[in-house]
């Protein structure tokens, strides 16, 4: 167990980077997990370490749960034939599994691989013009996302609502069932590849609604639009239930855990060597 009192994307690289190059250097190719809540920086992580990983030989590509969303077309059928909160996209239930078993099968096979981007602007898939072009084999996929390595909650655990959203648009627990079997069935076969799993721990969900707000707030101070606080506050109960229990249940049997604090500092590592 390491202390730290540092912060910053770059700083946090410098810690992740020398622990996954071990793990690959067991065997490549490794797929690396980045999990962590909404605002906690890892997409920023993720995009730093390639470069890092370079430099101990290893060539890596990062593959985000976010861009297998969906398309809109898809959760609108969802919405009507299943349940109208799967319009939204978040929650295992609203990613093409399948298209994310096909891109982690390509990335380490030769040849080149179109990842898949999402627009969240648009809430739909971009076209395949703009996807990226990955020349493969990569030695490490970097895999991050919100909910990437959850393991699924006991079914009475479901029973009773934990938030404004699930009482009041999901009072007979259709959706939450809907996700946790989605999350129990295709994802775990997603994750299943996963040999290096890391977790961004914040010091509480609370404190998600702050950092995803200041997330939308320099969004909209670069004249990106995007949603409005109350807009926000509502979006992130889509994702609480999830968060929480992987809080609860994913330290004990995550590769590395760090511990954030309310400014995203790193205050606290395990598995550091």
């Amino acid at each position: 167990m390491a202390e730290f009192h540092a912060g910053g994307p770059a700083r946090l690289a410098d810690l992740l980077a020398p622990a996954i190059a071990s793990a690959a250097g067991r065997g490549t190719p490794l797929i690396a997990g980045l999990t962590g809540p909404q605002g906690s920086g890892k997409s920023t992580v993720a995009a730093e370490l390639p470069s890092r990983l370079a430099e101990a030989g290893l060539r890596a590509a990062v593959l985000s749960l976010d861009d297998l969303y969906l398309p809109k077309a898809e959760r609108q059928r969802l919405a009507r034939e299943v349940h109208p909160l799967l319009a939204t996209r978040g929650v295992p239930g609203t990613h093409d599994v399948a298209l994310g078993l096909t891109v982690i099968e390509s990335l380490v096979s030769q040849g080149q691989t179109l990842v898949p981007r999402f627009d969240k602007g648009t809430d739909d898939r971009m076209a395949r013009e703009a996807w990226a072009r990955v020349v493969g084999p990569v030695d490490v996929i970097l895999f991050e996302g919100w909910c990437v390595g959850a393991w699924p909650q006991p079914l009475v655990a479901l029973v009773e609502p934990i938030n404004a959203l699930e009482r009041e648009r999901d009072p007979a627990g259709v959706w939450r069932a809907y996700v946790n079997d989605a999350l129990a069935g295709p994802y775990q076969a997603l994750f299943a590849p996963i040999g290096f799993q890391i977790l961004l721990r914040p010091p509480g969900f609370e404190v998600v609604l702050g950092w995803r707000l200041q997330q939308e707030h320099e969004l909209r101070a670069r004249g990106g639009g995007g949603q409005s606080d109350a807009e926000i506050a509502t979006f992130i109960q889509y994702y609480e239930r999830l968060s929480r229990h992987i809080d609860a249940e994913m330290p004990a049997r995550a590769d590395m855990v760090i511990q954030l604090d309310a400014e995203r500092r790193v205050v606290e590592a395990s598995g550091v060597n």
